[in-house]
């Protein structure tokens, strides 16, 4: 007996013939895939840990590989923490960019910025550890990641400045203001989150910022 294929109706042929076809993905794109893996592991080690616990089997136990993948994209464990706060800081800088965005003035700016700087860390608890230690662990990432925050902190200064909000410094004077205005974030954040039950920085504490900022900064 011979058997007769059926045929689908038009539409559904045609549905067919437009369905997208999954693209595989490159081997630069698993490299970098698998790259972006050991950073986020490294991040949650030395999060939960500290850098000197941070061992590469660690490491790659958290990212589930060999230790010998490890080798491929990091030469050394120190390499790997020589970029390790700048990769997780640029995620922090573009939470609070998110976080901003649409704020008019220089103030609701700040204080945006200021409450969405509490609540990354809330979120990423292991992060200030990744920052704090850095410092003496890592001091060409700490260096980096300074960086950063000041010239994104400078950049969003002078558009106060041009739009007039920000009146009484001048422009070599902004990287100096924007080294205060990040140290405020982070000792408050010693002195009311870490260690401490409190998941969330009390409003007193955020309205105390914006009175220091309202009165300082014009």
């Amino acid at each position: 007996m011979n058997l007769v294929e059926p045929k689908l109706p038009k539409a559904a042929t045609k549905a067919v013939a437009k369905a997208p076809i999954a693209r595989r993905s490159t081997r630069q794109e698993r490299a970098e895939s698998l790259r972006l893996k050991i950073l986020a592991a490294a991040a949650k080690v030395v999060g939960e840990h500290g850098y000197a616990e941070a061992s590469i089997g660690r490491i790659t136990e958290s990212a589930d590989i060999a230790q010998g993948t490890f080798y491929l994209y990091f030469e050394s464990r120190q390499a790997l923490f020589d970029v390790l706060l700048p990769h997780v800081g640029l995620d922090m800088v573009h939470f609070i960019g998110r976080k901003v965005k649409g704020a008019g003035s220089f103030y609701a700016v700040e204080e945006q910025g200021f409450r969405a700087f509490f609540e990354y860390l809330r979120l990423n608890p292991g992060f200030f550890r990744v920052l704090n230690e850095a410092e003496v662990a890592a001091p060409v990432a700490h260096a980096a990641h300074m960086k950063l925050l000041a010239e994104r902190h400078v950049k969003s200064l002078q558009r106060s400045i041009d739009q007039g909000d920000i009146r009484n410094f001048e422009p070599q004077e902004l990287e100096t203001l924007a080294y205060l205005l990040q140290a405020a974030r982070s000792y408050l954040y010693l002195c009311h989150i870490k260690g401490k039950s409190l998941k969330k920085l009390p409003d007193w504490v955020v309205q105390t910022y914006m009175k220091v900022v309202r009165g300082g900064v014009n």
